[in-house]
């Protein structure tokens, strides 16, 4: 798995990247086929009382692609806030994908059935 963590108009510090890899470990436990994760952190110039925060991430999995943004006026907390949609869509995908695969087993008709049915 690939990590890319980059900043705009920011300075990606130790820590910031720290708390970001602490947090992606939430992600890997409920799915472990993540190709390659980009994470985007900007700081948008805006006036002072106005100042946002946003993150962004972009996760490439196996037959699919999950884009998450977060606008908070704390870094952190627009970190916390992208990890739990992400966490959301990760879960909704791993579900859909496990239904999809039990699907062909249910629809596989019962030999027997077909038996007596032409008989």
């Amino acid at each position: 798995m690939n990590l890319t963590i980059s900043g705009h108009h920011l300075e990606v510090t130790p820590a910031i990247r720290e708390y970001v890899q602490t947090k992606l470990e939430r992600i890997r436990r409920h799915f472990d086929h993540v190709i390659d994760i980009a994470v985007i952190l900007t700081v948008d110039k805006l006036p002072e009382k106005e100042k946002r925060q946003k993150a962004e991430i972009n996760l490439h999995l196996r037959g699919k692609d999950l884009h998450v943004e977060s606008i908070a006026h704390d870094l952190y907390a627009a970190i916390d806030a992208l990890i739990d949609k992400l966490d959301r869509q990760v879960i909704k995908y791993k579900t859909k994908l496990q239904a999809h695969q039990h699907d062909a087993i249910k629809h596989i008709p019962d030999p027997a059935a077909i038996l007596v049915s032409t008989s």
